[in-house]
């Protein structure tokens, strides 16, 4: 073991640990530390036994451990956590030191803490990683961003512990400045968020609509696995359908309440903030929150009546539907996604490479997917792509699966299935290609109540204009301004 560690890590929860043991397999030699010491004794009498790893027993001692520029990355609890634990490391800190959170930090807080941290003379990196327990041990999607002076100091060690795609590539670059490392991570999570919703709901069609088993549905996702739906979150999905307890279906067993830890909603948030329609990520967050209504579902269920469930046609058929629905909205998911990153950018000074977020999300994250080798090669074509669904492999993939896509939301309707994502989605890609939208007539309505003013089509743009709807009011206008 070098006398000096590499790295030192804070937080020996799941996500700490098998960093920490990553980093170890890519010889690295690493400090761990965590408030609880019976913590760091278990872990290094147990996984850590034999390996590169040691541990401090406090802080000074996790910052006395660590060659020059000494490097601190922070696993614990995004807010409050990270605050304290950067107070209690300054003291014992010299410039030009980093400190790296890894956590799944709001973004806002990565932006204050960059200033507030070079203005002590330190680095500062707010990296997004995915990959879920196995991501982290064997090789995660890295999204780093903050003090620009820190990534020479720190790409050796993120890179080589990161995910590879098939050609070496590791999936971890430098996002931008600031906040950026953890708005990409965010956003991650959001079409995360979006990926699961579309999934749960074409499971419940299957289910509900056309009465397949667990068994069956193990088959389908195995089969779509297998093509153009290859992607993690498709994979788990076919493994869970096929895991047994006493012989039955787990999945059938587990309480229909889902949890959520805030990064889908910072998502949906800022989207409003930016003026970015993402509602296909906002509607699986609010899925979530209506599961959590359980006690009121259930006593809805007894009180109000929907269409009896009744599918009479072609099952194989319903199941290829399926499959293009989920398709074409889950490229509607990444669609709005890079939308919001772009707006983003634009709103905060970033410089973001949209190929390269998503040659970092190939590998080791959890929404990885097959077709995210496209989204680099149409970002590669043209780097001023404003919306995914105009590059030419995803127009024809969108138009190619639209009329099953179609079928799916209106049996789906019609059968009173609950379709949020697949429904919002689909909204989405028929209001962005429509040229012109009912907007005239809601523009028309707040000038009537409001003297909102309203542009015309036989008018230059950003000329404005009010009538006098009833006669009975006057000519003065309100200012026009959009939030």
């Amino acid at each position: 073991m070098k006398p000096l560690s590499d790295i030192g890590l804070v937080g020996l929860a799941v996500m700490g640990e098998n960093l920490i043991l990553n980093m170890a397999s890519k010889g690295f030699t690493v400090t761990a530390y965590n408030r609880s010491a019976e913590k760091v004794e278990s872990f290094l009498a147990g996984r850590a036994k034999g390996l590169s790893i040691r541990g401090a027993a406090n802080v000074q001692d996790l910052v006395q451990s660590l060659a020059k520029p000494r490097k601190v990355m922070l696993m614990v609890k995004a807010g409050a956590a990270v605050d304290d634990m950067i107070e209690q490391l300054l003291p014992y800190l010299e410039p030009g030191d980093v400190i790296i959170d890894g956590g799944n930090t709001h973004f806002p807080d990565s932006n204050r803490r960059v200033t507030y941290l070079e203005s002590k003379g330190l680095l500062y990196v707010g990296t997004g990683v995915s990959g879920g327990e196995e991501g982290a041990l064997t090789g995660p999607s890295i999204m780093p961003g903050g003090s620009k002076a820190a990534w020479p100091l720190v790409k050796d060690i993120l890179q080589g512990i990161a995910a590879k795609v098939d050609d070496g590539t590791p999936c971890c670059d430098w996002v931008g400045d600031n906040g950026a490392g953890h708005f990409v991570k965010m956003v991650h999570n959001g079409i995360e968020y979006g990926d699961m919703q579309l999934i749960c709901e074409a499971y419940q069609v299957m289910k509900d609509m056309l009465g397949l088993s667990a068994d069956d549905m193990h088959e389908v996702f195995k089969d779509w696995n297998e093509g153009e739906l290859n992607s993690y979150l498709v994979e788990i999905t076919r493994d869970i359908l096929g895991y047994k307890e006493n012989g039955e279906p787990l999945v059938d067993k587990i309480l229909d309440t889902a949890g959520q830890k805030g990064t889908g909603k910072w998502t949906g948030v800022i989207a409003l903030d930016l003026g970015v329609p993402l509602t296909l990520i906002a509607e699986a967050v609010f899925a979530r929150c209506l599961s959590a209504q359980k006690a009121e579902r259930v006593q809805a269920s007894t009180l109000i009546s929907g269409p009896v469930v009744s599918f009479e046609g072609d099952k194989q058929a319903m199941i290829e539907d399926l499959r293009q629905a989920l398709l074409a909205a889950k490229i509607v998911s990444y669609a709005q996604g890079y939308v919001l990153m772009r707006e983003a950018a634009k709103e905060y000074g970033w410089d973001l490479n949209y190929g390269g977020i998503a040659l970092m999300w190939r590998g080791g994250c959890i929404i990885r997917s097959a077709f995210l080798g496209k989204i680099k090669e149409a970002f590669d074509a043209n780097p001023a792509l404003t919306n995914l669904m105009t590059a030419p492999y995803f127009q024809g993939k969108l138009e190619g699966a639209q009329a099953g896509w179609r079928r799916v939301v209106a049996a789906a309707v019609t059968n009173g299935i609950a379709a949020p994502s697949l429904t919002a989605a689909l909204s989405y890609f028929d209001g962005y290609r429509c040229a012109r939208s009912p907007a005239n007539l809601l523009q028309a309505q707040r000038d009537y109540f409001g003297a909102h003013t309203y542009e015309r089509l036989d008018k230059p743009r950003g000329e404005f204009f009010h009538t006098n709807w009833t006669g009975r009011g006057g000519d003065t206008a309100s200012s026009t301004y959009n939030v």
